[in-house]
């Protein structure tokens, strides 16, 4: 049997790294998030705040074309990619755990038993949101979160060739504007803990 694992994908804003810590907690699990960060700037030898950004950044962006190769073999992102592919599956092969970003989803979508989760708000959430955990920025509120989930919607495509966000992509989409950020912990734990005991089980193999 494959481990049980929970990869949360999120609108920017909409408490989706939160979410994911806590339901790590409910579940007693490790919860990878800046922890996956460092794990992939040890191997790779780069800053880990370069990697946070460029891993949501596709080739061609503006923070990964700063530090490409150009024409002449693959970029800082594809390098950062296939790092991050590595350790997201080893991971995987370790326990159960959840798995914030990253296109995590995708990457143990044939490895894993995984809960793929998506989690979005309505704008004006997220703004109120970032307002607080981040505070006050040149950029307005609302330009941030469009050009922080342009990033990752284009990432995803990118390297996985599906829509960011689409729901046919996931298990679940929660609504945390609506529901609140408990409320969505108590339903992924719950889910996880008891599954729909008629979906096909997988098998290592």
């Amino acid at each position: 049997m494959k481990n049980r694992v929970i990869t949360i994908s999120r609108e920017f804003g909409s408490g989706g790294r939160t979410i994911g810590k806590q339901t790590a907690a409910v579940l007693n699990i490790p919860c990878y998030d800046r922890e996956l960060v460092e794990k992939i700037a040890r191997q790779s030898g780069l800053d880990p705040d370069y990697v946070e950004s460029a891993s949501e950044d596709a080739p061609g962006g503006p923070i990964v074309s700063a530090f490409s190769n150009g024409d002449f073999g693959p970029n800082n992102a594809d390098y950062i990619w296939t790092i991050q592919y590595r350790i997201i599956t080893e991971l995987a092969e370790q326990g159960p755990c959840v798995i914030v970003g990253r296109c995590a989803d995708y990457i143990l979508r044939d490895k894993a038993d995984c809960l793929r989760v998506f989690v979005h708000a309505d704008q004006a959430f997220r703004a109120r949101r970032i307002l607080k955990e981040y505070g006050e920025r040149e950029t307005p509120a609302v330009q941030r979160l469009r050009d922080k989930d342009k990033r990752r919607a284009a990432y995803h495509r990118f390297y996985t060739d599906m829509k960011w966000g689409h729901a046919q992509n996931y298990d679940l989409t929660l609504n945390s504007g609506t529901f609140g950020i408990d409320r969505c912990v108590a339903i992924i734990a719950d889910l996880f803990l008891h599954p729909n005991p008629d979906r096909p089980q997988t098998t290592s193999g």
